[in-house]
């Protein structure tokens, strides 16, 4: 078991991501050392596929635990995390009557992560959860930082709060029964990660598909931990470094260039109604759009945006953009949640490795768009 404790000085809060294949069947015991004696009950909110490949192996190893448990489904998709979905979970946290010293068990990838977290966080004013994703993007991403929220009309998690874990258990061994289109989405959060880290995380990645392809197989599992620690281990410098993403940051520790590759992620999921893309899909696009437009403000030289064109390649095939208008997606940027003072934040490449963030007044709009209109052609 691979162990990586999170510090945040700023909540005065602590806890452990626990990297292991085999790990599911302790939940029950990591559960127990994570909230103490004192927790009684424990509420799992699943969605029906993982439920039927792992909802027994948790129930059974929180059960021996001393747990007693309820649960709730939830359906799978982007387009289910919403309000309406978050007050179903805090209505069965209600009639299961759990109280602040039980705990809520995310079993699933990052919609059921951050749905979870989020009725947790507003449920009694903040009970305890422990994530326990089962997609490669929430292993490396949505599970680290506590930052937790459902979907609107008018925008992509612009309704959530910071609501950090009780800890984190990560089980590589999961990742065999996923779909292709999740690894790839996984393994694109992964570029992103490198992108902002450096060279060494960015060819970890690439060298990782390359000599595996774009699943774990028999005989990766060490490999795979590896490449999981060190992304995590990446995000949560920067969440350590500023955990509620301070609006007055703009230096390149700051949470915001956690945002590479998301402002026309999120716009192109906002505009195909949270239905169409993978998330991760989405931040290809919006990683390859990012580095284009780092090269045409001549931030970024040619040689890397390659780079970052080579690896997103070698991860997966993204969906395609036919059917969607570009001037749409463009329209959907004012909505997103990097807007601050009036005016969009962006974060761009200097290089592999040296993140930067720039004012759209600093971006001509027309150079905005003719690098979108690239994009789609």
């Amino acid at each position: 078991m691979i162990r990586v404790p999170i510090t945040l000085p700023a909540s005065e809060s602590s806890y452990i991501i626990s990297i292991g294949g085999g790990s599911l069947e302790s939940v029950g015991k990591c559960a127990r050392s994570f909230v103490g004696k004192d927790a009684r009950k424990a509420f799992i909110i699943s969605n029906p596929t993982v439920s039927n490949l792992y909802g027994e192996t948790v129930a059974a190893s929180l059960a021996d635990s001393g747990f007693e448990l309820s649960s709730l489904l939830i359906k799978d998709g982007e387009k289910y995390k919403t309000l309406r979905t978050a007050e179903s979970a805090l209505a069965a946290f209600s009639s299961a009557d759990i109280t602040r010293t039980d705990v809520v068990i995310a079993l699933g990838g990052g919609v059921v992560g951050d749905l979870a977290g989020f009725a947790a966080a507003i449920y009694l004013r903040g009970i305890r959860f422990i994530q326990v994703p089962t997609t490669l993007l929430a292993m490396i991403d949505s599970s680290v930082g506590g930052k937790a929220g459902v979907n609107t009309a008018f925008g992509k998690n612009l309704t959530g709060a910071f609501h950090q874990p009780g800890g984190v258990l990560i089980d590589p061994n999961v990742l065999s029964t996923l779909p292709s289109r999740e690894l790839t989405a996984g393994f694109c959060e992964m570029v992103k990660h490198g992108a902002l880290a450096g060279r060494e995380l960015l060819e970890q990645t690439r060298d990782f598909v390359t000599r595996f392809g774009r699943g774990p197989a028999v005989g990766t599992e060490r490999e795979m931990s590896a490449l999981i620690k060190a992304n995590v281990e990446f995000k949560a410098s920067i969440v350590a470094s500023d955990e509620r993403e301070s609006s007055k940051r703009r230096d390149n520790r700051s949470r915001k260039i956690l945002n590479f590759g998301h402002t026309l992620a999120h716009a192109l999921e906002k505009v195909t109604n949270y239905s169409y893309f993978r998330h991760g899909e989405a931040v290809g696009y919006g990683i390859l759009f990012a580095a284009e437009l780092s090269k045409n403000l001549a931030l970024c030289d040619e040689k890397d945006v390659n780079l970052l064109r080579d690896v997103v390649q070698h991860v997966g095939v993204l969906p395609p953009l036919s059917g969607i208008g570009p001037e749409e997606v463009l329209a959907a940027f004012r909505s997103d949640k990097k807007v601050i003072g009036g005016e969009l934040q962006m974060v761009l490449l200097k290089g592999i490795g040296r993140p930067v963030i720039v004012s759209e007044r600093d971006i001509p709009y027309t150079l905005t768009k003719k690098t979108l209109y690239e994009l789609f052609r």
